[in-house]
């Protein structure tokens, strides 16, 4: 096979185990927006649990406000097996339901009139799922602290929240407010979203934490985090005023935190440089102590890396810059801007939340360190790319792409820059990106739209390339005499993209498209390299 047929029989390969994946009903009843679930607007969630350890259970009830938008009486409600329901209430009826795998259908009795609000109160109880690989598999963290204390934690994204407690599991809808109460033995705190507003000390022996957010908040941004926990603070003097910065971490790890955790005004200022002020200044900034890796939970931030620097003590780009900030406090965070802040509706757009954030990583390393240094640590971290399937996952049935949305997805990012060429007008994309769509879900098509308009560029054929597509498009080139003729090849129907190049000495742009174009160079002994900074291949032809 010729090089270009075998490009095209990886294609074939990857296009066809993506369309052979098999998708259940209850992946559809997960993964869209059904009759059972659009006919309601979220506005509210209390969760009220007991956490207990010693048998690994979570009980509670979880109250749901909600506006009606359609006529309808049927509402899907989502809690996973083996948690179940053991009641519903509504208007004090008892509410009669069905089970369907990890779906429950509801079965309403008062009048649903539109424009309503409306309340009921689901209570359950249960062994949720263990986390086994916590955040990838995640579930509910049962650990013990190296003094024998319960540590416990969830982590859910993809897997969903209602993994651990009762809600309309799907992200097009946030909850615009919410109060998350947590009752756990004494000599433990639980941390949680937002501000806490209230603790209780009852007369089992047990302690109740009732903490609240202001702000919309998507579902698997919810978390509990138990343990023995010690506090320290500091304010953050931002663009939007002081922000509370609180911190909890396990107390015999407060020495090494009080030094680690500098990094978090640093991540502040630069990325409110970069993306605008932090989205959540009502709900505070926490970085919390958790018995896995760490996760983007929204305001309250959850931190395992072991108090080291780079990735557990690794620098993912191989540059050595990783090593100069600790991952997850950066990258975790910067989830608060491009996760939290802007939410996809459809997992399948995944690569919103970590395409934008993986390219974090790089504006960090920028701004303290440079235009290069940040470039290099962005063009290092291409030796993950698998380029295995597309970025985008398919859609209504809780699919999510490709890892690639991670390295690929900053890189592209990267050569969107490139192609703009103006640094300025980049950042203030970065940051309409956080003003325009404030606190929403959001679609990819949105996010493209948006860039290409201030941009002033159609974007179109880039994003396609990157995002749907497994090839990197390859500039073909050869030169004959005094000529060098130049396309793209490796790409997707209508591919075109400018390309920096250095011909001879010179910096030159140029504009390749899949037909062939031919410019005049001024010796027949000619050179052509590629500016690094754009994620694409080259070929030489000449011979």
């Amino acid at each position: 096979m010729n090089k270009k047929t075998i490009c095209l029989f990886v294609v074939f390969l990857v296009t066809n185990t993506i369309l052979a994946q098999k998708f259940t009903r209850q992946d559809s009843l997960r993964g869209s927006i059904t009759k059972e679930r659009s006919w309601w607007d979220l506005k509210k969630y209390h969760l009220d649990i007991k956490v207990n350890p010693s048998d690994s259970t979570i009980i509670g009830s979880n109250t749901i406000d909600y506006q009606v938008v359609e006529k309808y009486n049927v509402m899907q409600i989502d809690l996973q097996e083996p948690m179940q329901i053991t009641k519903i209430v509504q208007d004090g009826i008892n509410l009669k339901y069905q089970r369907e795998g990890n779906v429950y259908h509801v079965y309403l009795v008062a009048n649903q009139s539109k424009g309503e609000k409306k309340q009921l109160v689901i209570f359950y109880g249960g062994k949720p799922k263990i986390a086994v690989n916590p955040p990838w598999d995640g579930g509910i963290s049962w650990k013990k602290d190296e003094n024998g204390k319960s540590f416990i934690a969830s982590s859910c994204q993809g897997l969903g929240a209602s993994v651990w407690w009762p809600n309309k599991d799907h992200m097009y809808d946030e909850a615009e407010s919410m109060l998350i109460s947590v009752n756990v033995p004494k000599g433990l705190m639980d941390i949680s979203n937002g501000r806490l507003i209230s603790t209780k000390q009852l007369k089992d022996n047990t302690t109740t934490y009732t903490w609240q957010v202001t702000n919309p908040i998507n579902n698997y941004g919810v978390n509990i985090n138990i343990g023995d926990y010690v506090a320290f603070l500091e304010k953050y003097k931002g663009e939007k005023g002081d922000l509370d910065c609180q911190y909890y971490v396990l107390r015999n790890n407060l020495a090494k935190a009080k030094k680690q955790f500098q990094d978090v005004p640093k991540m502040l200022k630069a990325f409110e440089h970069w993306f605008g002020p932090y989205p959540f200044y009502e709900d505070s900034y926490k970085l919390v102590e958790v018995p896995y890796l760490g996760m983007e939970h929204q305001s309250s931030v959850t931190y395992g890396n072991g108090y080291k620097n780079g990735y557990r003590g690794r620098d993912l780009s191989g540059t050595g810059w990783g090593l100069k900030f600790d991952f997850i406090i950066i990258h975790e965070s910067g989830h608060e801007w491009f996760a939290n802040n802007i939410t996809y509706k459809d997992i399948a757009d995944m690569w919103i939340h970590e395409s934008f954030t993986n390219y974090s990583e790089s504006l960090f390393v920028e701004y303290y360190y440079g235009k290069e240094a940040g470039a290099a640590y962005v063009r290092g971290t291409r030796k993950n790319i698998q380029n295995d399937q597309p970025i985008i996952g398919q859609y209504d049935v809780n699919n999510e792409g490709s890892g690639d949305m991670y390295y690929k997805g900053g890189n592209m990012l990267h050569t969107i820059r490139q192609i703009i060429n103006n640094d300025e007008k980049w950042r203030q994309i970065l940051r309409g990106l956080n003003s325009t769509f404030y606190h929403q879900t959001v679609t990819t098509q949105q996010i493209e739209n948006y860039i290409s308009e201030q941009a002033g560029i159609d974007l179109a054929p880039v994003f396609n390339q990157y995002l749907r597509d497994t090839r990197v498009p390859t500039l073909e080139y050869y030169f004959k005499e005094k000529q060098l003729t130049y396309r793209w090849i490796n790409c997707v129907d209508g591919f075109t993209m400018p390309v920096q190049v250095d011909l001879n000495g010179e910096s030159l742009r140029i504009q390749p498209t899949k037909e062939w174009k031919v410019i005049t160079v001024a010796t027949t002994n000619s050179k052509l390299t590629i500016d690094a900074n754009y994620y694409v291949a080259g070929l030489d032809s000449t011979n």
